[in-house]
């Protein structure tokens, strides 16, 4: 395996496992200047982060890393869930180790369920990136694009993504409801939150006039998700809301030209993000 990591990558040893990781931009002039570690989303192959990375690496140390069962990093013995995906985190960031201030980016952070199945129905045999425009507008290189499909086309993609798919998660917001944590906001306290929105009607637009010119769906069901769509943007707004009450300091951008990936179409939304809360640290930090 290790000898498929490009330069930048290194394995690190997390016990049962070995996850990938990948160093990005300048070595930090002080242990005390922060840095950026990215985490993909459910399931997501961690190259879709490249353009942003691109964008940062004149200025900024970054970090990425292959979540377990992904391209470079081997499998869980544990089943994914969101507890399990958390602590892998922790142990990573002490194992690496990253001893700077961390700036965490986390793409799908705004859980919402699209596994509806009249909605995937009308959708069915629709490639998500076409559909969403992502294709024809992401600002990866050509060789990181061919990458980052090559990765998901992959049997060990599909495998992990099998295994995350989202009703597994389901058990996941019972154990948060218990612990009542909305009841304990602001949970970061005063350190800087910068929320990114992207327009999910876009994408569920795309994917429906897709489906449609397949001949996908009856009327009955074209219609139940025109009124999917008709909603789907302010459930997201108001997901957005309660997650800007994690901290005391935060911001909420909405990115109108784009849809759910947002970091490859336009990823200086993200780096814009990084710059903020750079320029807005508690005076702690």
């Amino acid at each position: 395996m290790a000898s498929s990591l490009p330069s930048n990558g290194r394995l690190v040893n997390m016990g049962t496992r070995s996850l990938a990781l990948y160093t990005h931009g300048p070595e930090p002039s002080s242990s005390k200047d922060p840095v950026v570690l990215f985490i993909s989303g459910v399931p997501s192959d961690v190259l879709h982060w490249q353009a942003v990375v691109r964008l940062l690496c004149p200025s900024q140390r970054s970090y990425t890393y292959d979540r377990s069962g992904y391209h470079n990093s081997e499998a869980s013995p544990l089943a994914p869930s969101a507890e399990n995906v958390a602590r892998e985190l922790s142990l990573l960031i002490e194992n690496a180790p990253i001893p700077n201030p961390l700036i965490l980016v986390r793409h799908s952070a705004l859980v919402m369920n699209v596994s509806d199945p009249i909605f995937w129905t009308v959708a069915a045999d629709v490639d998500p990136y076409s559909a969403w425009g992502v294709e024809a507008e992401h600002k990866l290189t050509r060789e990181k694009w061919d990458a980052f499909r090559a990765a998901e086309a992959a049997e060990k993609y599909k495998l992990i993504a099998r295994k995350e798919d989202f009703e597994n998660y389901m058990p996941n917001f019972e154990t948060l409801r218990k612990k009542e944590l909305s009841k304990k906001q602001p949970l970061v306290g005063d350190k800087s939150g910068y929320v990114i929105v992207g327009t999910r009607s876009r994408d569920w637009g795309g994917l429906y006039k897709a489906g449609v010119a397949k001949g996908n769906g009856t009327e009955e069901q074209r219609s139940y998700v025109r009124e999917l769509i008709k909603t789907v943007d302010a459930k997201n707004e108001g997901l957005m809301k309660k997650s800007l009450k994690l901290s005391t300091k935060s911001a909420p951008v909405f990115a109108t030209e784009s849809g759910h990936c947002l970091q490859m179409a336009q990823p200086e939304f993200v780096v814009d993000g990084v710059k903020w809360v750079l320029h807005n640290l508690p005076a702690s930090s």
